[in-house]
């Protein structure tokens, strides 16, 4: 088992910081929606129906390698009544109620 981990910590040690920020980032997005959907108890279809879209893309989203829009994470938020990202910087302040699960560079995701 030593040299898998071995491998894998070589691979990962190679993938660039601004490249794993962005994987961290969509990650995270893609766990809080999940993570509000089971809150609400929605499944998949449920979810998709609601917001007007096909549920492949709802799987798509959850796969945590979508790259979300600005009018997808608005549009989420609006849904589910909370922001999914909130920006640390231009005058935004952070919740100091809901401790921050990830930060990349000026971007914190909440959940």
């Amino acid at each position: 088992m030593k040299g898998i981990n071995d491998k894998f910590q070589q691979m990962t040690a190679a993938i660039p910081q601004n490249i794993q920020a962005e994987l961290d980032l969509s990650f995270a997005i893609s766990n809080e929606i999940y993570a509000l959907m089971q809150q609400r108890g929605l499944s998949k279809k449920q979810f998709a129906d609601a917001i007007g879209k096909k549920p492949s893309e709802v799987t798509k989203w959850l796969s945590g390698q979508h790259n979300f829009t600005i009018r997808t994470i608005a549009m989420l938020s609006t849904f589910f009544g909370k922001p999914l990202v909130q920006t640390c910087s231009h005058g935004y302040e952070v919740s100091k109620e809901e401790p921050p699960t990830m930060v990349a560079e000026d971007v914190v995701v909440y959940g």
